[in-house]
């Protein structure tokens, strides 16, 4: 005989009164409560024992307990008994009968079975109606939500009530459909629930989903005594559109909060990038005897990550594991995220190792890490284990490992990606086609780039935003606008992109003109990124009213504040030669960030003033900031300009003693031509000996220029042959070894090197100046006639030439093509149209010559005026006869 594992019975139902002992109403009324009772447990055979007793006593018949054993059955998960029952048993079913059959098939996932049942009932109430959209809102179907409720009016058998209102806010919130949302409001005023605070709390909800947080807190201010839900739903409203500060001051006045009070703004602070505050406000949180939850312990995380804070990520872990059950895969992925992105590989693999659920965001964030330090190879290894384990990969992780092939420029395996997209039918998915565009936009394959977004079902703005980026980095401009153009919503990204393109490609006006027509959108705000590009185009065209203009703009829209928006500030004064107006925006800014720094130390050093740089870049050093790439080409540029060879060698050795940043070409150009100008050309030539990579035409051109200063001919001649060698598009060199030849007399050679020049296409560059007068920008080239007052400028000209000859100003023969430059031009049209208390402010697109420095210098005397002129190197501020640079330039 074999011994069969012995299993207790099932538990009998609670025990009934005898039939004779009691009334048949006690009856009832034991068997009603003995199913809710099985139905609240889960207890499927007690629920069966008791459909058995209800046909031993004679009850199987009666509606009522049918329609409780029903709900029983289905609160047990048990659709089988359910249907059985309603087909076989329960020969007159009532609205009640169907509605509990509904709401069972809507709980149970079988949201087409619970649609069928309502279009076949005869009768329906209210709450059929709310049963079948709760369904749908509760599965995510939010537009047959919706629909339901226009079926609902459309019918008329039933009227809504708070909890249809509710339901369908809910439903247009999710969706965001803010004028659906109007209407409802029509609706919700026409039924008189304006006291009802479920539905008022269900109305500010809507309306922060569907953005209009302005007419939201119209409506929040209008509830006496909100609850924490409505209060919390302002909270992410004023996050989102006002700024986190708008949040913390509601925040502040609560008179009481929840975890997910606390948790919204731990979020919020970390999301905006205040990372420190949301780590004090979850350190806040603990103190007040608020217990972390997982939600908290994913957003402090994540904020670690973002300080790349390594000491406090480990105490968060550590307190994750003292005071969580079991670490969810959100907390344990913010936990591989931090130690991904601190470097910490071996431990990020451990957190990993150690997840029980390691789903699609677990290997996503771990590759993602990898790839965020260019580890691209691990990750790649990731993703292919990824794969082999979860057999099926998600498109946030294909969109991850395509974004690694971008910047890497990789095609080869990014083909192979968009393959396997093709082949698992990923590429339906709107982010896997966008990161592909970017992919093949990045690599150069615009034809690939426009093809996926061509085959594209359904179209994002990122969608549209790639393109529009990927022609604009490519230069076609107009195809650029073609794809603006071509959009049905535009939000304030697509704005920048387009206007960025203007202003990168030296379309400043078209760019300007961008920004007028955004101001005019409803929808869109000029934002942060709105005004630095705007900053830039003033900066890069010397533009210092506009500038200023603009300026006003950011007071009027809050964004002077905005360290961003400031830096931007500091680098466009120093560009347009207000460089005390750039110091004192520096000194104004509260938060300083490494730009700040950086765009001081640049703004002194293309003005020449290298003590200043220094100086700023030593006050940087004892703030606690430290200094990058940039920095350090500031200040040895700053240097370079002003002839501060010791102070320069002091600053290229931190450099090459500092751990984080390595000497790259850009500082090596530096000290080669602080070196150079100061005479020192075999040092400099030593230098370039020793650099770690290969010299470029700035660096060649750098010493080939300092050589004709000091008339060192044979090391020039090197510098040129090096510099020839590179071939390099740009004339400047042959003109200087051109000169160098004419100026010693081998007329020969400098006409060979022209020849030269003709032989390869080189052509000189033409110069050009411009300059701002009556918001007008005015440019001049050499020997241009097109100015309408060309006749009156050389006139004038003329003038100021005879006025510096009886200073001793000699033009020579040799000057004499150089009367017409375009710098001197601009100086005669400023003198004309400028008063005479105004510093004449002008650019030029190629480095001064030693003749029109001299002449403008001069000019300063004899007219007492003050100009300043930015060429491509630095700023010359000339005045009472004398230049910033003191002649070194």
């Amino acid at each position: 005989m074999v011994a069969l594992p012995w299993t207790p019975p099932p538990s009998p139902p609670p025990p009934l009164p005898a039939p004779a002992a009691a009334s048949h109403m006690a009856i009832t009324q034991a068997l009603a409560d003995a199913l809710r009772s099985c139905g609240g447990r889960g207890g499927l055979a007690g629920a069966r024992a008791l459909h058995g007793r209800l046909v031993s006593v004679g009850l199987a018949s009666a509606l009522f307990l049918q329609n409780t054993l029903l709900h029983a059955y289905l609160s047990c998960g048990s659709l089988s008994d359910a249907r059985s029952l309603l087909r076989h048993e329960i020969a007159q079913p009532n609205v009640i009968t169907h509605n509990i059959m509904m709401n069972g098939y809507a709980k149970l996932g079988s949201l087409g079975d619970a649609a069928e049942l309502f279009g076949r009932m005869p009768r329906r109430d209210v709450a059929s109606w709310n049963t079948l959209m709760s369904g749908y809102f509760q599965s995510g179907q939010f537009s047959n939500a919706l629909d339901t409720f226009v079926s609902m009016r459309q019918c008329g058998d039933s009227l809504p009530n708070a909890f249809t209102f509710g339901c369908v806010m809910k439903s247009c919130g999710a969706l965001g459909w803010h004028e659906v949302a109007r209407q409802l409001l029509g609706l919700f005023t026409k039924f008189d629930f304006q006291d009802d605070p479920e539905v008022g709390t269900a109305l500010v909800d809507m309306f922060v989903r569907c953005g209009d947080v302005d007419f939201a807190s119209k409506l929040f201010s209008r509830i006496k005594n909100p609850t924490i839900f409505c209060r919390n739903s302002m909270l992410a409203g004023y996050a989102k559109s006002y700024g986190v500060d708008h949040a913390l001051e509601l925040f502040e006045s609560m008179p009481e909060r929840d975890v997910v009070s606390w948790n919204m703004m731990v979020s919020a602070l970390s999301q905006s990038g205040r990372a420190r505050e949301a780590l004090r406000m979850a350190v806040d949180m603990h103190s007040k005897g608020v217990r972390l939850d997982s939600t908290t312990y994913t957003s402090s995380l994540t904020a670690c990550a973002k300080l790349s804070s390594l000491g406090w990520g480990k105490q968060l872990h550590a307190q994750v594991i003292r005071s969580l059950p079991r670490i969810d895969p959100y907390v344990a992925s913010a936990m591989v995220e931090l130690y991904a992105k601190c470097g910490c590989f071996n431990e990020a693999k451990r957190v990993f190792s150690l997840l029980r659920d390691r789903n699609n965001v677990a290997w996503t964030v771990l590759i993602g890490g990898f790839l965020q330090y260019d580890r691209f190879s691990e990750s790649v290894e990731f993703f292919n284990q990824m794969r082999a384990e979860l057999m099926k990969v998600d498109q946030f992780a294909l969109a991850t490992i395509i974004s690694g092939c971008s910047n890497r420029m990789d095609m080869c395996l990014g083909r192979q990606l968009h393959a396997l997209c093709l082949k698992t039918g990923h590429t339906r998915a709107v982010v896997i086609s966008n990161s592909l565009i970017s992919m093949y936009a990045k690599c150069g394959n615009l034809q690939n780039a426009e093809s996926v977004f061509s085959l594209m079902a359904e179209r994002d703005i990122v969608s549209w935003t790639g393109m529009l980026t990927a022609y604009s980095q490519a230069g076609n401009i107009e195809k650029a606008r073609q794809f603006f153009d071509g959009m049905s919503t535009r939000n304030v990204i697509t704005w920048n992109a387009m206007l960025g393109a203007y202003i990168q490609h030296g379309a400043e006006e078209d760019g300007l003109k961008m920004y007028s027509a955004m101001l005019t959108e409803k929808d869109v705000k000029p934002d942060w990124v709105t005004y630095v590009t705007l900053f830039r185009g003033c900066a890069d065209i010397g533009a210092n009213k506009l500038g200023d203009q603009i300026i006003g703009h950011t007071v009027k829209v809050g964004l002077i504040l905005d360290t961003s928006v400031m830096n931007a500030v500091i680098t466009m004064y120093s560009k347009c030669g207000r460089i005390s107006e750039a110091r004192k925006i520096f000194e104004f800014l509260t938060r300083k960030d490494l730009v700040s720094w950086n765009a001081m130390i640049t703004g002194y050093s293309q003005h020449g003033m290298g003590k200043q740089a220094i100086e700023i870049f030593d006050d940087m050093l004892k703030k606690g900031a430290k200094p990058d790439y940039i920095s350090y080409v500031a200040v040895l540029s700053s240097c370079s300009h002003s002839g501060l060879v010791p102070e320069g060698k002091f600053y290229f050795d931190m450099l090459k003693r500092d751990q984080n940043v390595s000497p790259g070409l850009e500082h090596f150009s530096c000290m080669v031509d602080l070196l150079a100008r100061a005479g020192l050309l075999i040092e400099a030539k030593n230098l370039i000996d020793e650099m770690p990579m290969k010299p470029t035409a700035e660096v060649w051109g750098a010493l080939l220029s300092a050589c004709k200063t000091h008339g060192n001919n044979d090391l020039a001649e090197l510098a040129a042959k090096n510099l020839f060698d590179l071939n390099s598009p740009d004339s400047g060199g042959y003109m200087l070894l051109a000169k160098i030849y004419a100026d010693a007399g081998k007329s020969d050679d400098s006409a060979q090197v022209r020849k030269l020049m003709r032989d390869k296409g080189i052509k000189k560059n033409p110069g050009y100046s411009w300059m701002e007068v009556n918001n007008k920008v005015h440019v001049f080239k050499a020997e241009d006639v097109s100015h309408p007052q060309v006749i009156a400028i050389r006139e004038k000209l003329e003038e100021l030439m005879e006025k510096i000859a009886r200073l001793g100003y000699v033009r020579t023969e040799s000057l004499r093509s150089e009367i017409h430059h375009s710098e001197k031009l601009a100086v005669a049209f400023g003198i004309m149209n400028l008063p005479a208390w105004m510093p004449i402010h002008i650019m030029k697109n190629l480095r001064i010559c030693s003749d029109c420095h001299t002449v403008i210098k001069l000019i300063s005397t004899v007219t007492g005026r003050e100009f300043v002129i930015r060429d491509a190197v630095r700023f010359h501020h000339f005045k009472g006869g004398s230049c910033s640079c003191e002649d070194y330039w």
